[in-house]
């Protein structure tokens, strides 16, 4: 394993690289937002103390909501990428510096206040001549678990679309590549460290300094930290472009090696530059907002989906009421339809294969008689979905022991593992020939057509003619059997998806 990260590394060095500033942008606009608003508001609590039961609590209470509450939470109101990241940080950062320093200022010898305000020491003088100076190595332990704290849990950006490290972590699970998730989760340990050892040199320095040094000092050090907010800033919230088209994909291996295609093509045969936002966490439901809101212009979508969870539809999907969905996307969202690839990606049934000689099982009929004794695994989306989980059950009288929710990429694990005993997969999975799993058949044929296509602004298109000569030449180049082909490559290959898209073009014909 440490080889194969090492190797690994070495190999993609720059796509490292770039995901280690991404993390480290967000991570440091974050700590010093959270900084400068947590230090005020500890400041204010330790002054005005009948507020800080009130202000303490607040911000215990915010604490405990789970990151991924927060962060949907946040997607209507800030959008997805890396603003709203940098939103969700600051405030689980805030909790460590509001408390460190209203620990650290209330904390104080009351004979030294005392001692000031009898030589007639003023209100402000007390603070930044004695509370402040003598809180100080409280405030900065506060600030350093904030910081590692932060750099930690910049991972889950990568869940809605921003950059950071979270992006090899999830991109390594969803491919089933443990050595890129290792690198991402050890580059961002290596990360907190660094940044943690920085902070206590900085805390280290100033303590042993004289007055005049430490005042240099601490000046020299806002400043530096103030350069890299300004340029973090910069690469973060500045706009892309209108020769910029961005792309974004669902956390699936298929849509990756999608996404390294329509970027290779539109970069080839338009003057367009691509800005691909891998692996959404969330799917269609955070996808389609940045879509409304025009933070993303282009997504490879499912039929199926695109009627069911999006244009929220009770009925089931048929390929007859493309034309239809077509028009309501145009009419009602703005969008449309362009580039049907050709392959059906629809939902099956899997289960192991032990278990399928055990009780016989061929058909869903066939799991309805033993499903009280079994596990069912799926995606977290699955379960909400019109075509979902209570669909399946109501149609084949499903009554499961138990079920699981689980990332899209770690369902064949758990199934290995004996974790599930039933789960969702995708006809086009690349793992299924490598599994050993059974697929039942749909006997009632419950499941929809999930074609794939692209679903783009129809605004882009009017600007950028050119690209609908690029979606066009997509239609109908892959069938279902090459698709399951290009995801074990990846897979179970190792093979990356950029790789594996680009070859697959030059068979085809479409790269020169």
């Amino acid at each position: 394993m440490l080889s194969n990260m090492l190797r690994l590394l070495a190999e993609k060095k720059g796509f490292f690289l770039g995901l280690l500033w991404e993390h480290l942008s967000i991570s440091v606009i974050s700590i010093l937002i959270a900084l400068i608003i947590g230090l005020l508001a500890g400041v204010l609590i330790s002054e005005y103390q009948k507020s800080s039961r009130l202000v303490l609590g607040f911000i215990n209470f915010v604490y405990t909501i789970p990151s991924i509450s927060l962060l949907g939470f946040l997607i209507p109101f800030s959008g997805i990428g890396d603003a709203t990241a940098v939103i969700a940080l600051t405030i689980y950062a805030l909790l460590p510096m509001v408390r460190n320093t209203h620990t650290g200022i209330t904390n104080i010898d009351e004979n030294i206040l005392e001692a000031a305000r009898g030589l007639g020491s003023t209100r402000l003088q007390m603070l930044f001549k004695i509370k402040l100076p003598l809180a100080m190595p409280v405030i900065m332990s506060g600030l350093r678990s904030m910081a590692t704290m932060t750099i930690a849990l910049a991972g889950i950006a990568s869940f809605i679309g921003a950059g950071g490290l979270g992006v090899a972590i999830y991109r390594g699970i969803t491919t089933n590549n443990a050595a890129m998730t290792m690198a991402g989760s050890l580059l961002i340990a290596a990360l907190a460290i660094a940044v943690d050892l920085l902070l206590g040199t900085i805390e280290t320095i100033v303590h042993h300094r004289s007055k005049a040094n430490r005042k240099r000092t601490a000046v020299t050090a806002a400043a530096a930290l103030l350069l890299c907010a300004a340029v973090a800033v910069s690469s973060i919230f500045s706009g892309s472009g209108d020769q910029t088209l961005r792309i974004a994909t669902k956390p699936m291996t298929e849509q990756y090696i999608l996404g390294e295609m329509l970027r290779e093509l539109v970069e080839q045969d338009t003057d367009l530059k691509v800005e691909l936002t891998q692996g959404v966490g969330g799917g269609t439901s955070n996808i389609q907002t940045g879509m409304e809101k025009g933070e993303f212009d282009l997504y490879p979508e499912y039929t199926g989906t695109g009627w069911n969870m999006v244009l929220k539809k009770d009925s089931l999907y048929s390929e007859d009421l493309f034309d239809e969905m077509k028009k309501e996307y145009e009419d009602t969202l703005h969008l449309t339809w362009d580039g049907m690839y050709g392959f059906n990606n629809t939902f099956g049934l899997a289960v192991r294969r032990d278990a399928a000689q055990q009780y016989d099982l061929k058909t869903y009929s066939d799991l309805a008689r033993v499903s009280d004794q079994l596990t069912f695994g799926a995606e977290y989306d699955f379960y909400q979905r019109e075509d979902g989980y209570d669909g399946l059950c109501e149609t084949y009288g499903f009554r499961f022991k138990k079920t699981s929710d689980m990332d899209i990429g770690l369902k064949y694990q758990a199934i290995q593992q004996g974790k599930i005993d039933v789960m969702t997969i995708f006809t086009t999975d690349g793992q299924l020939a490598a599994s050993d799993i059974v697929v039942l058949k749909d006997d009632k044929q419950f499941y929809p057509s999930y074609l794939c296509g692209n679903v783009v602004r129809m605004a882009v298109l009017e600007q950028h003619p050119g690209l609908k000569d690029v979606l066009g030449s997509l239609n109908g180049i892959l069938s279902d059997e090459t698709m399951a082909e290009l995801n074990y490559a990846v897979e179970t290959e190792g093979q990356e998806p950029k790789t594996v898209a680009h070859d697959f073009l030059k068979d085809a014909g479409l790269v020169k």
